[in-house]
């Protein structure tokens, strides 16, 4: 497994991470033993880095991780965890609670219900509009000094909210959305980044699945699958989009490998600085990924993804309406 630094003062970690969203309801109901077994293989295939949120099935995806990392070495895997976005005993958006006294209730709950003694990367989900960000960055940095915590990361916020933060306490990372499809990081927000010396942590990288390459316009989402309200993927736009994908994969198939290895490799591909997250439920899924790290992409492959899938080509927002609001960036 090939490593790469979040930043410049955060942990070394595997180039591709795991993202345990999938696992806990978010795309319909998972199988649970499937999950841990997911895990368990991108342990034993030398994957370090584990996202989670503390709102994941509303504590079911951290129990769950626990239950997978149990017995194993602490040091030999790090936990990025989100907090701070708010709901109900029925999934409704609540806001976000970034206040100080919340930030410190919120780690208590995930370091028990991961059953560990410390956080690699504590970020919050989103920027609470009603709290300075300094304010919700400064608690981390006593968590840090505490020792619950070992790096600050932050999450989905633009470039002027990222100096704000790391004036605060330098930023290991900024987890995002970025994908062939998602590219609105590129403008401002990645050159602060690497002028403040600052990781990517790259999400929906396989745009929730859509250019996966194994979606289909006539796949209906399972109960719970918050796809089925994602505008990419609603009827006209989904068509178009899929259109992209079929010209990804004459790309792809020129290149000897699947769709889903040739976009994962594309991030890839954009800076040492960057680390992919996959949401890979199954093992099946896990297993097609992990060889996009040895898909090398020369200039000419590049030109030719770029031609197949021009920035802002996909139709359709990344969230709702009622969520593009709370995003640093768009699409």
């Amino acid at each position: 497994m090939q490593t790469r630094t979040l930043g410049s003062t955060g942990p070394a970690v595997s180039a591709l991470g795991l993202g345990g969203m999938s696992m806990s309801g978010a795309y319909g109901e998972a199988d649970r033993t499937e999950s841990i077994a997911t895990v368990h293989a991108a342990l034993e295939a030398g994957v370090t880095l584990i996202d989670t949120g503390d709102f994941y099935g509303m504590g079911h995806n951290e129990l769950l991780l626990a239950e997978a990392l149990r017995g194993r070495n602490r040091d030999s895997y790090e936990l990025s965890v989100k907090f701070g976005m708010l709901s109900g005993p029925r999934p409704v958006a609540g806001g976000y609670d970034g206040r100080p006294a919340a930030v410190k209730n919120f780690v208590a709950y995930s370091l028990t219900r991961l059953g560990t003694d410390h956080i690699d990367i504590y970020r919050p989900a989103r920027l609470d509009p009603a709290v300075p960000v300094e304010e919700t960055v400064g608690a981390i940095k006593e968590l840090i000094d505490a020792g619950y915590v070992r790096h600050l990361g932050l999450s989905e916020v633009d470039a002027a909210t990222v100096r704000r933060a790391h004036a605060v306490h330098p930023v290991a990372d900024l987890q995002i959305e970025y994908s062939l499809i998602s590219r609105a990081v590129e403008a401002e927000v990645l050159p602060t980044l690497r002028e403040l010396g600052i990781g990517l942590t790259a999400y929906g990288v396989l745009g929730r699945g859509l250019i996966s390459g194994h979606w289909s316009a006539d796949r209906g989402g399972r109960p719970g699958d918050h796809r089925a309200a994602s505008p990419r993927f609603s009827g006209g736009n989904v068509e178009h989009n899929l259109a992209l994908v079929e010209a990804l994969r004459r790309v792809a198939e020129a290149k000897g490998c699947t769709v889903a290895q040739l976009v994962i490799a594309w991030v890839a591909a954009q800076g040492e600085d960057i680390v992919p997250l996959v949401g890979a439920r199954t093992r099946e899924r896990l297993a097609e990924a992990l060889p996009a790290l040895d898909v090398a992409l020369t200039a000419d492959d590049l030109a030719e993804i770029e031609k197949a899938v021009p920035p802002g080509a996909a139709r359709g927002d990344r969230y709702p309406a009622a969520f593009m609001a709370d995003l640093g960036v768009g699409n």
